[in-house]
């Protein structure tokens, strides 16, 4: 058994990996309310403009998205890898890395590079892949303006025919406990069809392609803020339940120490009674 010094020792250092914990535990509930609330006010916006692409271009032929939907053979594969900037997040970063090698392994034989937004994902992912990007940045002011200026490099890339497909691989935020992995298809856009659209008796000012190829590039922005955003609310969701339970841990290790440690001194106190018990009966013999 330790000695009673050790034990206090690691006493002490449980305790301090506590007060850690729980200020980030905190931090991240401070953090995650604000995020929360992002997310959950952009949704109906991007639901509603996409409904709208969706009911405008149903009333037109196949090839209203012009480049947008430009479907090739797919050849050359760019998977965008959305995680964070720090770690401490239990699962978070792991399963979306573990799902960018799924959807890699799915084009074997094309050629698969990654643009990552997100030191940890960059770090991991750049040891197995090529890695044509890290746009951990955008965390640093995570604005519409500068996820669009990424949306519009993607888009560039695609449209000059450097890649067939673009796919974005994140966490999509459901509560502070739970994130679940998505993967969305960036470009091109999907067919677009919708069975309840109708032109209806409307006057387009201008024309219903422009007004599509307008929507477009204006939906593709949307659809990486959102993502971003969703994997920003999940990040703090995830580090949040992760030091919640860190913390917990380090509550039922110092109880268990703190009863180790009594149970020594007591131990201790004991065999002192003792040897003063036989030396005692040793003098009075």
């Amino acid at each position: 058994m330790a000695n009673l010094k050790e034990i206090r020792n690691r006493i002490t250092s449980v305790q301090s990996t506590m007060q850690i914990t729980s200020a980030m535990k905190m931090v991240s509930a401070a953090k995650l309310k604000k995020a929360q609330d992002a997310i959950t006010a952009m949704r109906p916006y991007a639901e509603k403009l996409t409904e709208l692409l969706q009911s405008v271009s149903a009333t037109l032929d196949g090839d209203a998205g012009g480049q947008y939907t430009s479907q090739r053979e797919v050849n050359k594969v760019l998977i965008v890898a959305v995680t964070s900037n720090r770690g401490l997040c239990g699962a978070f970063n792991t399963n979306v890395i573990k799902q960018v090698k799924v959807v890699a392994d799915a084009y074997a034989g094309k050629q698969v590079d990654v643009f990552a937004i997100g030191k940890k994902g960059n770090d991991v992912l750049r040891k197995s892949y090529n890695v044509i990007a890290n746009r951990s940045d955008v965390f640093d002011s995570l604005t519409f303006e500068n996820v669009a200026e990424v949306a519009n490099l993607l888009t560039d890339k695609f449209v000059a025919g450097e890649y067939d497909k673009i796919e974005i691989v994140y966490n999509q935020f459901k509560n502070a406990a739970t994130q679940l992995v998505m993967t969305e298809q960036f470009l091109p856009l999907a067919p677009i069809q919708s069975e309840n659209a109708s032109a209806g008796d409307y006057i387009f000012e201008p024309s219903k392609e422009e007004i599509v190829l307008t929507l477009i590039p204006k939906s593709l922005k949307t659809q990486l803020y959102k993502s971003v955003r969703d994997s920003f609310a999940a990040e703090h969701g995830a580090r949040m339940t992760a030091m919640h339970k860190a913390t917990d841990n380090a509550t039922d290790l110092r109880n268990q120490l703190k009863l180790t440690y009594n149970k020594a001194r007591q131990a201790a106190i004991t065999g002192e009674i003792l040897e003063i018990v036989g030396g005692a009966e040793a003098l009075n013999g």
